[in-house]
């Protein structure tokens, strides 16, 4: 989807999201002139790797609500430790960063909680849920970190995929009402639904 028209550009039935599925279609979309600068996607590491295979230059801005919603689950509703509710705490207010300042205040707030916790951490048994929590987090924000504020220095990029995200919604949901059909008629009815969208009919 283009990000400023939220146009459908190309799509795809793919069985499974992956690099198999994905590199030979990002390939074609390369050779009819697609040469994107910023690519908004979740962190799906199969995806990242066929877009980093077909578009080396192309900088992935990954998708703050997906950062969110993944760590807040891990971290659980309620932590039952300090440090899991303080990170929680963090994670929550990630998708409201809309200037470089406050982004700045994020990434300082983060690395005083490392400061502050990582000795915690590492005392906790591998086997503990609190560690396996507070590890599965941190590792989340430690990779995704250098490319999650693309889009405070460049309006046209979005921080999250919402847009998109909220179609497929919508697309997953009138597929369920059209059960039965072939994989052939799934395929026809996928083109039909990004057309019908595209021309403001849905």
């Amino acid at each position: 989807m283009d990000a400023k028209t939220q146009k459908i550009i190309s799509n795809i039935y793919a069985i499974k999201e992956g690099f198999k599925s994905t590199s030979p279609w990002f390939e074609k979309l390369k050779e009819k002139g697609l040469d994107p600068l910023y690519i908004a996607m979740d962190g799906e590491q199969s995806v990242m790797k066929a877009v980093k295979h077909i578009w080396p230059k192309a900088r992935i801005q990954r998708c703050l609500y997906h950062i969110q919603r993944e760590g807040t689950r891990w971290l659980r509703t309620y932590p039952k430790t300090k440090a899991g509710r303080e990170l929680r705490r963090l994670l929550s207010m990630l998708c409201s960063i809309k200037s470089i300042k406050e982004r700045n205040t994020f990434i300082n707030n983060y690395k005083q909680w490392v400061k502050k916790y990582m000795k915690f951490v590492r005392s906790l048994p591998l086997s503990n849920i609190a560690f396996k929590d507070l590890k599965r987090t941190m590792v989340l924000l430690n990779n995704a970190l250098p490319n999650m504020f693309y889009y405070l220095k460049e309006l046209n990029i979005p921080a999250t995929t919402n847009v998109l995200e909220g179609f497929y919604s919508r697309l997953k949901a009138d597929y369920r009402r059209h059960r039965g059909l072939s994989q052939k008629h799934k395929i026809h009815y996928l083109k039909w639904y990004c057309f019908f969208k595209n021309n403001n009919i849905l």
